[in-house]
C-alpha cells in the first residue's frame, strides 16, 4: 500500500513538473510614447546637429528602428489628434490649436480606450491639447491616471493661473494639485511613479512634454552652454531639449532596473517641425541654426514643418538594432501598428487612415502610398490651404512640384516638366479632401447641466470668433486683449442654470476691475508683466433666445446670471462692456445647473 502511495505521489509531482515546463503565453508589452513639443527633425545630435548634445536620444536612436520619412501635422493639436485616433486631424475635428478646433469629436475612439479593452492600465502626463473641458479631457477619453497642464502650453488661458514652468499647479485627474520642480521633471517623475506602480501588469504611459514649446523657460544649468556657442538661435530652446534628454536617460534606466525594458515598446517622436532651432529667410531656407537640410519649420507645409523623428525600440518584439526605414509613413500609422502588436482587432470598423508599420519593420513589401499634410490654423476648414501631397518620389506643395529624392531642400519647382504627376497628385488631394471634410461644419459642443452642481469651465481659448484673434494665453489676458464670439453649448437637462462671468480665473482671487500683479521670478526674469485694469462697467449674456445685462459692482470678482433653460444646442455669448460701450467676451465662464 505504501509503495502504491509513493508511486502516486511521484506521478503527481512529475505531472506538476511537466506543467511548469509548458510554454506560457507571452505577456502583453508595455507601451511608452514620448512625444516632445516643437522639437524638429534636426534638433538632435544623432541627426547631424553640430551644436546640440542629446546623448540619451542618440542612444535610443542607435538601438531603435528609425523611420526617416515620417510625417505629422504642422502644429501641436493636429498631430496629437492623429496620434490618438489613427486618422487625419481634419477628419476628427482638430485642425487648429485654439477656437475649439483642437478637440476631437466626442464619438471618436481613442488609443487609450482601445488599449484598456486589451487589459492595459493607462496614464497620461504633460500636454494633452485636445480639450480642457468635459468630455474632451484625457480622463474622459480612456486614461486612468492623468497629470496635465491646460491648453496647448504652460501659461495658456485654460492652464492654472500664474503657472510658469517652475513649482506650478497642474490638474491631477481633474483636480488642481501643487507640484514642486520644473515642468518636464514633474511629467517624467509622475510617469515613472505610474509605471513603477503598474510594472507587474501591462501599462501604457503617454508622456507628452510641453517643452521645448515657448515660452522658453529653463534652468540655466541646461542653457548656459548654448548661450556661449556661435550659431545658436535660442539657447533656452536647446536647454529645454537637453533637460528632456536627461530625463529620458533616467526613464530608460528605471525600466531596466525594474526588469521591464525588454518587453516595453518605446516610441519617440515629435509633434511638428522645429520652432526655434533655426532662422529662415522669406523662402523658408535656413540662414542660421540647423534644420537637417529641410525647407520650412513649425507651421509650414514644406518638409521642415511636418517631417519628424520616429524611433521604435522593443527588444522582445525584435524591433531594435539601429535600422533605418526610408518608406513614407505618418503619425496616424501608430494606432494600427500598436493594435497589430498587441493583438487587438478593429472589430468596430474604426475608419483609420493609417496602416500598420509592422510589415515594413519585418522587411515585407508595401505598395506605394500617398499621404497628405496641411496647415489650417483657422476656425473653419479651407480647401487648398497650404497643403502638401506626398509620395516617396514627389512632393506637391500647393501648386509647386519637387523631386524629393533629388531635391530634399525643395528649392526647384519642376511642375511644368511633369504635368502628369501634378494631375495625379491633385486628383489624390480631391479624393482626400472629400473624405476628411465630411464633418467640417460640425462643432464640439460643451455639455452643461448633466448633474446638479457639476461646473463646466469655458475660456476664451475655445471661443468661436470667425478667426478674430482670441486671448489664448495668460499674457493676452493680462494685457486686456480679446474679441467677441460665442461658445457652442449643449444644455443637457431642463432647469435653472447659473453662469459666472470673470475676467480673471476663480483661482486668482482677483476682482474684475483689479490689475493682476506681475508674475514670479524665474531664471529668465519675471514670468509675467503686471496685468492692466480695464474699465468695465457692465456685463451681458445671451443664450437660447434669452438676453440679460447687469452693472458690475467695483468689488465683484464674478458676475452671475441665472436663467431657465430647456435641453438643446445653443450659442452662448457672454461679454463685458467698458465705459466706451465696447463689448468683448469675458475670458472665463463657469456654468452649472442649480436644480
Amino acid at each position: 500500500m505504501k509503495n502504491h502511495l509513493l508511486i502516486i505521489v511521484f506521478l503527481v509531482i512529475g505531472l506538476l513538473a511537466c506543467r511548469t515546463e509548458e510554454p506560457t503565453t507571452p505577456s502583453l508589452p508595455n507601451i511608452v510614447i514620448l512625444i516632445t513639443d516643437d522639437q524638429g527633425y534636426g534638433d538632435l545630435s544623432c541627426h547631424g546637429n553640430p551644436i546640440l548634445k542629446t546623448p540619451n536620444l542618440d542612444k535610443l536612436h542607435a538601438e531603435s528602428v528609425r523611420f526617416t520619412d515620417f510625417h505629422v501635422g504642422t502644429t501641436c493639436a493636429p498631430s496629437r489628434a492623429s496620434l490618438m485616433t489613427g486618422q487625419y486631424c481634419n477628419k476628427v475635428g482638430a485642425w487648429h490649436t485654439i477656437n475649439g478646433r483642437e478637440m476631437v469629436w466626442p464619438d471618436e475612439v481613442l488609443l487609450p480606450e482601445l488599449l484598456k479593452k486589451a487589459g492595459y492600465t493607462t496614464g497620461m502626463f504633460g500636454k494633452w491639447h485636445l480639450g480642457d473641458a468635459y468630455p474632451y479631457r484625457p480622463q474622459d477619453r480612456g486614461f486612468d491616471e492623468v497629470l496635465v497642464h491646460g491648453g496647448g502650453g504652460v501659461g495658456q488661458t485654460p492652464d492654472y493661473w500664474n503657472n510658469d514652468y517652475f513649482d506650478d499647479t497642474y490638474f491631477h485627474n481633474g483636480v488642481p494639485e501643487k507640484k514642486e520642480g520644473y515642468c518636464t521633471d514633474v511629467w517624467f517623475d509622475a510617469a515613472l511613479s505610474f509605471m513603477e506602480e503598474n510594472k507587474d501588469k501591462p501599462f501604457f504611459s503617454y508622456l507628452s512634454t510641453n517643452a521645448p514649446h515657448g515660452p522658453f523657460y529653463v534652468d540655466t544649468l541646461y542653457s548656459k552652454v548654448y548661450e556661449e556657442t556661435d550659431g545658436v538661435v535660442n539657447a533656452n530652446f536647446y536647454g529645454m531639449i537637453a533637460n528632456i534628454d536627461e530625463n529620458l536617460g533616467k526613464l530608460r534606466a528605471k525600466l531596466t532596473e525594474w526588469g521591464v525594458a525588454d518587453n516595453t515598446i518605446m516610441i519617440f517622436l515629435t509633434d511638428n517641425g522645429t520652432a526655434a532651432g533655426c532662422q529662415l529667410d522669406k523662402a523658408g531656407q535656413v540662414t542660421k541654426g540647423y534644420n537637417a537640410g529641410m525647407r520650412g519649420k513649425k507651421g509650414s507645409e514644406y518638409e521642415g514643418g511636418h517631417r519628424v523623428p520616429l524611433f521604435i525600440h522593443w527588444k522582445d518584439g525584435k524591433v531594435f538594432g539601429g535600422k533605418d526605414i526610408d518608406r513614407l509613413a505618418g503619425v496616424f500609422d501608430l494606432v494600427p501598428t500598436l493594435m497589430d502588436w498587441v493583438g487587438v482587432e478593429n472589430t468596430d470598423n474604426l475608419d483609420w487612415d493609417g496602416t500598420s508599420l509592422r510589415p515594413l519593420i519585418e522587411d515585407e513589401e508595401q505598395s506605394e502610398r500617398i499621404l497628405f499634410a496641411d496647415t489650417q490654423r483657422k476656425q473653419d476648414l479651407e480647401k487648398y490651404r497650404r497643403f502638401s501631397v506626398m509620395t516617396e518620389a514627389w512632393r506637391l506643395v500647393n501648386d509647386k512640384l519637387y523631386d524629393i529624392q533629388k531635391d530634399p531642400g525643395q528649392e526647384e519647382d519642376i511642375a511644368d516638366a511633369h504635368p502628369e504627376v501634378v494631375e495625379k497628385l491633385k486628383g489624390a488631394y480631391e479624393d482626400w479632401w472629400k473624405k476628411i471634410s465630411a464633418r467640417a461644419g460640425d462643432y464640439c459642443y460643451f455639455p452643461v447641466g448633466k448633474e446638479v452642481g457639476e461646473r463646466q469651465t469655458l475660456t476664451e481659448h475655445d471661443l468661436l470668433t470667425n478667426d478674430n484673434p482670441v486671448a489664448w494665453n495668460q499674457g493676452h489676458i493680462r494685457a486686456g486683449k480679446g474679441t467677441q464670439g460665442y461658445w457652442p453649448v449643449q444644455v443637457e437637462t431642463a432647469g435653472k442654470y447659473r453662469f459666472g462671468l470673470r475676467r480673471w480665473p476663480a483661482e486668482s482671487g482677483l476682482k474684475i476691475l483689479e490689475a493682476a500683479p506681475e508674475g514670479d521670478e524665474i531664471p529668465q526674469g519675471k514670468a509675467y508683466k503686471a496685468g492692466e485694469a480695464l474699465s468695465f462697467k457692465a456685463a451681458n449674456i445671451s443664450i437660447a433666445g434669452q438676453e440679460a445685462e447687469t452693472l458690475i459692482h467695483p468689488d465683484s470678482a464674478v458676475v452671475h446670471f441665472t436663467l431657465e433653460l430647456s435641453p438643446g444646442q445653443y450659442q452662448l455669448s457672454a461679454n463685458f462692456i467698458d465705459t466706451t460701450e465696447r463689448a468683448s467676451s469675458c475670458y472665463y465662464v463657469y456654468a452649472e445647473r442649480l436644480d
